[in-house]
């Protein structure tokens, strides 16, 4: 069996790869520009929304509390009259990408080591790059793209936002699967 620390130069090399790849895709191809839409009359809402100084986190409005409370006439009346939103609020100030980038990078690599796992588990030294691209790739696609899909089902994210990022998935499960098929052990 290969070991995973035998493993770190493509577990490293891919979660590069994917890095880069990533600002590529962001930065460059510009296909994500709109996935976030302005809203409308969003200086009114900030300031109405700024009185009530919401702390960082996830919220749902209206929100039954439970699922007995889905049912009331008082929440159904909530659900009718709208809005109906799930929002996420960030800490005020300026947003700087560092510590952003960073949490990226490491998630890169976490989704590489359980590639890389995943891999060696399923092949052992010797075997063809093209098996190792195989199961390396399918993993890295799933610890990329699949999970994305429960906040188009739940929470009513875009599917075009989705299937952008399912391909940016795609495409990060290659280039992982061609940096083990390149480095895998003989």
């Amino acid at each position: 069996m290969v070991s995973l620390t035998s493993l770190w130069l493509p577990i490293l090399l891919s979660a590069v790869i994917v890095f880069v790849a990533s600002s590529l895709i962001h930065m460059v191809l510009g296909y994500h520009k709109h996935d976030i839409r302005t809203l409308p009359k969003e200086a009114e809402v900030m300031t109405a929304l700024r009185a009530f100084n919401i702390p960082p986190g996830d919220y749902l409005m209206p929100c039954a509390g439970g699922p007995s409370q889905m049912k009331s006439p008082a929440f159904l009346e909530k659900m009718n009259k709208g809005p109906v939103l799930v929002m996420t609020v960030m800490p005020s100030g300026q947003f700087t990408m560092g510590p952003t980038l960073a949490a990226w990078f490491l998630y890169c690599l976490v989704v590489s080591i359980f590639a890389a796992y995943v891999t060696r588990s399923a092949i052992g030294p010797g075997a063809t790059g093209h098996i190792a691209f195989h199961f390396a790739s399918i993993t890295a696609f799933i610890g990329y793209a699949l999970a994305l899909w429960q906040n188009t089902i739940w929470y009513k994210r875009s599917w075009m936002t989705t299937m952008k990022s399912t391909i940016d998935g795609i495409v990060y499960g290659i280039v992982t699967g061609l940096a083990f098929a390149w480095l895998w052990p003989a």
